[in-house]
């Protein structure tokens, strides 16, 4: 049994983490070439071979900010439509869950001056807990972000976390 993280993006982060929690597989995956629909088919068909029919797979969930991007909707939907065709279970984790796992809330600052965390600095953020969290570094946001959810995929077979906020996002998880 492997337990799989994957945050689909033009640049695509994918984790597989064996039975023990070692990692297996950290990659960032962007298909062939720049142009759709060939870019978008071959990151679905590379994210695919990569899938193997005993993993537990948490992907993480469309953030509303893309939406209606042609390419994220493409992207997000064709993977799901892949693994449905493969007859595999996956579990969909919220963008904001997969940052409280490992708890960065997305704020900065101390009470009544507290600031909104955005873009690159909220990317370090999460970088830097993941790191503290697990041990686990990578020069990806993508791939950081896979093994958050990766890990989300282990904690649900185990049903054991170490904090409470892990135990809330485990309780809002959703099966595909």
């Amino acid at each position: 049994m492997r337990f799989l993280g994957i945050d689909p993006a033009s640049k695509t982060g994918f984790v597989a983490l064996g039975e023990q929690g070692d990692v297996l597989k950290a990659k960032e995956l962007t298909g062939i070439g720049n142009k759709d629909p060939k870019r978008m088919i071959t990151l679905i068909d590379e994210i695919a071979s990569f899938v193997k029919r005993k993993d537990i797979i948490c992907i993480e969930g469309m953030p509303f900010s893309t939406q209606k991007a042609m390419f994220a909707g493409g992207l997000h939907h064709g993977i799901r439509n892949e693994l449905y065709k493969r007859h595999l279970r996956y579990y969909e984790v919220a963008p904001n869950a997969v940052k409280k796992f490992v708890n960065v809330t997305g704020w900065e600052g101390e009470p009544g001056n507290k600031k909104r965390l955005k873009g690159r600095k909220k990317k370090l953020a999460v970088m830097a807990a993941v790191k503290n969290h697990f041990g686990f570094e990578h020069t990806s946001d993508n791939v950081v972000d896979a093994y958050i959810l990766a890990q989300i995929a282990k904690a649900l077979v185990e049903r054991k976390v170490s904090y409470s906020y892990q135990a809330e996002v485990l309780y809002n998880v959703k099966a595909g």
